[in-house]
């Protein structure tokens, strides 16, 4: 709750800030475009001199680029020694001076990544490490997302699903603790109303379930398109940009003035194009532009390497590609025209899902941030269509895959004396199931001490036969947690 507490107070302060450089941002283009064109002179100086101020930043602390989330993952595995002071000025001033301008990022990654540096503070203020470290991390980046979005279940089971990769009863409710504190501060400072409080009068019937299996094979297929794309776009850097790495956030801030001339309220992460759509439907067209207006720039804002996230992005991006899916059914007169909000919330789920592959986590989130519960059955028909193409396309996670490009700093591998635990969920058709713990080949250094099984801790033997629902508890020399534990599951990933 303390860790919650902290961290709400500073994801609303780095939420706050945003959301008045933004508001800013867009009244100078405003400016410009009713008649005041030497405006433009300070537009363009800081689309110059900003980049390169949080460019600085990355090249001094390469961990905060990006959203964050890939660096909390490795830092919970072991993967990734951070100084948990310099991660958290650097984040929030990096962050803001990315986000706040009006590129196409979003805020959400980054406050899970501060939420984690609060955790880590945190514990290392008051002397924990190991799993009560861990912990922490992982409390805090609970909180961070459920500052961000006033969505705490959601934040407690992101962390679970696509950061912690376990559901672990400690985990669960330290997580559940911290993202309420966290929103409750958040709710102090921005009022109770859902961040993207959409509000439609007609449930979808179920006559026209059909159209969600072609939503979600369209947020699918668009869904593994983006995942290439923004993998791709480092290099794409590398290959047509001759500036330094640390600089190329000025390309992107430079291309992004184009879009602020001509729409200035088309900047940002994207919640305010969502909200809009809950009092006008667009016309199609329009809406197919501002798809490629927006996937484009997504794009080069994240690939520039400069602070900022993709969730919120995301979301907006799933939120236009529903309305045009929604748009072209209702012109050939196959969808009534009452449900063209429906679908830009369904697919905003959808699209998370399939290119997050963090389908409990979309469902949930999207239900918290419109604050109504009666599309949860829709929301997740879609979810799983998309999520499904991605797997058969052989997407991965996004946040996985990002993760796996990271400069990894791990701390120096060598005997500590100090013991570490590793927890193992034990899956239907493991190779782990109804195996007697002799006769599995455990990676060198590992040492079964306990199973969990329903309510009791089983303290094991030789002939003790693991079953489907059990959690491994696993001692291990704490320098070598997460050398062993990918040993573990590069064993258990292997045919039987």
């Amino acid at each position: 709750m303390a860790i919650g507490l902290i961290t709400g107070l500073v994801v609303s302060a780095f939420r706050w800030i945003i959301g008045k450089i933004l508001g800013g941002t867009i009244w100078v283009y405003q400016q410009i475009q009713t008649g005041h064109p030497w405006w433009l002179l300070l537009v363009i100086a800081g689309s110059i001199l900003i980049p390169v101020l949080a460019g600085l930043l990355v090249k001094h602390q390469p961990q905060i680029s990006g959203s964050g989330i890939p660096q909390v993952e490795a830092q919970l595995d072991d993967e990734l020694s951070l100084r948990w002071w310099s991660i958290l000025w650097q984040k929030f001033v990096g962050g803001i001076l990315s986000i706040g301008p009006g590129l196409f990022l979003g805020r959400e990654g980054p406050s899970i990544q501060l939420g984690a540096a609060v955790g880590q503070g945190f514990a290392e203020t008051t002397g924990q490490t190991g799993t009560p470290r861990r912990i922490a991390i992982a409390c805090g980046a609970a909180g961070g997302l459920s500052a961000a979005f006033n969505a705490p279940i959601a934040g407690t089971l992101f962390v679970l699903e696509e950061i912690y990769h376990n559901f672990s009863l400690l985990v669960w409710l330290a997580s559940l603790a911290s993202a309420v504190g966290a929103n409750f501060i958040a709710s102090v400072v921005f009022g109770l109303t859902p961040v993207l409080h959409l509000q439609y009068a007609d449930s979808l019937p179920l006559n026209q379930y059909g159209h969600l299996l072609g939503l979600g094979l369209l947020l699918g297929v668009l869904g593994f398109a983006y995942q290439k794309t923004l993998l791709a776009m480092p290099r794409w850097y590398k290959r047509l940009i001759p500036l330094p790495r640390w600089l190329d956030g000025v390309v992107a801030f430079l291309v992004t003035i184009l879009v602020g001339l001509w729409q200035p309220l088309w900047l940002g992460g994207g919640n305010a194009i969502i909200l809009h759509f809950g009092q006008a439907a667009p016309v199609l067209g329009t809406m197919v532009i501002l798809f490629i207006v927006r996937f484009a720039l997504s794009m080069v804002a994240y690939g520039s390497g400069l602070p900022g996230g993709i969730f919120l992005p995301i979301l907006s991006l799933g939120a236009v590609l529903g309305g045009i899916y929604a748009l072209v059914m209702i012109d050939i007169g196959w969808l009534p025209r009452q449900y063209f909000i429906n679908f830009v919330i369904f697919a905003m789920a959808g699209y998370f899902a399939g290119i997050g592959k963090a389908p409990f986590t979309a469902i949930l989130l999207i239900t918290e941030m419109v604050g109504s519960l009666i599309h949860l059955m829709p929301l997740a028909v879609v979810s799983l269509v998309a999520y499904l193409v991605v797997d058969v396309l052989g997407g991965a996670p996004i946040y996985t895959s990002l993760r796996d490009r990271l400069n990894l700093e791990p701390a120096a591998q060598g005997v500590t004396g100090r013991r570490a635990h590793i927890e193992i969920p034990v899956a239907e058709g493991s190779r782990l199931e109804d195996t007697a713990v002799r006769d599995f080949h455990w990676p060198k250094g590992a040492l079964l001490v306990a199973i969990r099984r329903g309510e009791q801790e089983l303290v094991p033997s030789g002939d003790t036969l693991i079953h489907a629902g059990d959690t491994l508890l696993i001692a291990v020399d704490a320098n070598f947690r997460a050398k062993v534990k990918k040993e573990l599951i590069t064993l258990l990933k292997q045919p039987m």
